[in-house]
């Protein structure tokens, strides 16, 4: 039998580039919620400047604190942006792959095991699980991906801005839901490599091997 990898180079890379577009993402929301928060920063800005010598208002501090916050979510649409492509990329990928590598067919035959099996067959049951979460995580990315294109090309949806309140509201949720993906991923990859699946995080660097 051929031997062939277990992960794709494709899905490898996406896997990997996606891990650091939504990292730099969260860290974009992070520094704006913090570090650049309009009231700490406007005071920051004020100081320093008066020990310098010079004097300005508050509101020219405001804008001067807003002109920073707006560079970094000028980073975060950067991000944004990437990540539309690379759910493009792996929406792709199911078309090009083989037919046992797709997510689709991975998805339909670890229900089927489930249902074979039963309910109470533990390794059917955790494959299904695993399977019906990463579905999970591509419709969130899915509507996370649609409503940060809507409020970026907000001036060009001008019929629909009333809507703009809540599809920013949807949007805000799902990067918690996000961080609950990321937690529970990283739970479960750890709990993983100290039991009988070793190996996932070299083989989802290098590929591994499966049997063709």
């Amino acid at each position: 039998m051929k031997p062939v990898k277990k992960y794709p180079a494709s899905l490898r890379f996406w896997h990997w580039t996606n891990t650091i577009v939504i990292s730099g993402s969260l860290i974009t929301v992070l520094i704006n919620s913090t570090v650049t928060d309009e009231q700490p920063i406007s005071a920051l800005v004020q100081t320093e400047l008066q020990k310098s010598g010079v004097t300005i208002t508050g509101q020219q501090a405001n804008s001067v604190a807003h002109g920073i916050s707006d560079d970094v979510w000028n980073i975060h649409v950067y991000f944004g942006y990437t990540l539309a492509l690379l759910l493009l990329f792996r929406i792709g990928m199911e078309f090009f792959q083989r037919a046992d590598q797709k997510f689709i067919f991975k998805l339909s035959n670890a229900y089927r095991q489930f249902k074979l099996t039963g309910k109470k067959q533990k390794h059917a049951k955790h494959t299904f699980i695993v399977k019906a979460i990463y579905a999970s995580l591509y419709g969130l990315l899915t509507i996370m991906v649609i409503s940060g294109l809507f409020l970026a090309f907000e001036d060009l949806l001008a019929p629909f801005k009333a809507i703009r309140h809540s599809v920013k509201e949807v949007h805000g949720f799902c990067m918690y839901l996000v961080l609950a993906f990321i937690i529970v991923h990283i739970t479960g990859v750890f709990l993983a490599e100290r039991s009988t699946d070793k190996g996932i995080i070299s083989d989802m660097i290098s590929g591994g091997e499966d049997r063709a």
